[in-house]
């Protein structure tokens, strides 16, 4: 299990919080991904000093090369813009699509009425990131988190089950952090999971938006307020 050590005992405690069974299935490294080596790497990049929120996905991306250990990082995107505007890959991820549009938006890069793929094309990019990857970084050098609430995926069927077999990982994870100061950051119906897995007595401050499937996340006020600070789309 590698990770970074400052996270060491806090995401072991949580591991061996799981159930005996669960534990052995995903030691045998076979059947889901990401694999073993990397469904903890939100805790491998950004350390526990640096963090200053966590933002929680629902579980990885339904497909081998998209997900990477990372919630909303979706490896099948390597760039982020195209020829024409936004990406082919950006564009079939909805949610990935709707939170740049946003982050164009909240940066006065664009206006509403101008959010199109031909006025983004026209964008002087000198001075934004172009990768997935270097989205990743940034969220990290804002000291986001980037967790999912189940950490692997088998199959569309057993999602479910599997939310439910890491929820006591997650629960020893928040009650280990209940007296930091951190952020969570909640889509759309993550906030009930999270909120029943929380202690009674805690620091955290909740940010809870719609989810970034839905269009009207492009322009929510309480979204680009928190993430506009953050500069996500610049390069640093």
């Amino acid at each position: 299990m590698i990770i970074h050590n400052s996270w060491r005992q806090i995401v072991l405690n949580a591991y061996n919080a799981l159930d005996d069974g669960y534990r052995t299935f995903l030691e045998a490294d076979n059947g889901y991904f990401p694999n073993f080596s990397n469904f903890l790497n939100a805790f491998k990049t950004l350390s526990k000093e640096k963090t200053k929120a966590v933002l929680f996905g629902q579980d990885p991306y339904p497909r081998e090369n998209s997900a990477t250990g990372y919630a909303f990082i979706d490896g099948n995107v390597k760039n982020i813009f195209g020829d024409k505007g936004l990406s082919k890959e950006v564009n079939r991820a909805t949610s990935l699509r709707n939170f740049i549009k946003m982050l164009l938006l909240c940066s006065g890069k664009l206006t509403l009425a101008s959010l199109t793929q031909e006025n983004i094309s026209k964008l002087d990019k000198s001075k934004l990131i172009t990768t997935i990857m270097e989205l990743k970084d940034n969220f990290e050098a804002n000291g986001v988190l980037l967790l999912n609430t189940s950490l692997i995926f088998v199959n569309k069927n057993d999602t479910s089950l599997h939310a439910k077999a890491f929820a006591p990982f997650m629960k020893t994870l928040l009650s280990q952090l209940a007296n930091d100061e951190i952020e969570l950051i909640l889509f759309g119906n993550m906030a009930k999971d999270i909120k029943k897995l929380l202690p009674e007595n805690h620091n955290f401050t909740l940010v809870q938006t719609c989810h970034p499937y839905n269009l009207e996340f492009i322009t929510d006020k309480k979204v680009s307020d928190y993430f506009a600070p953050m500069r996500l789309l610049e390069l640093r």
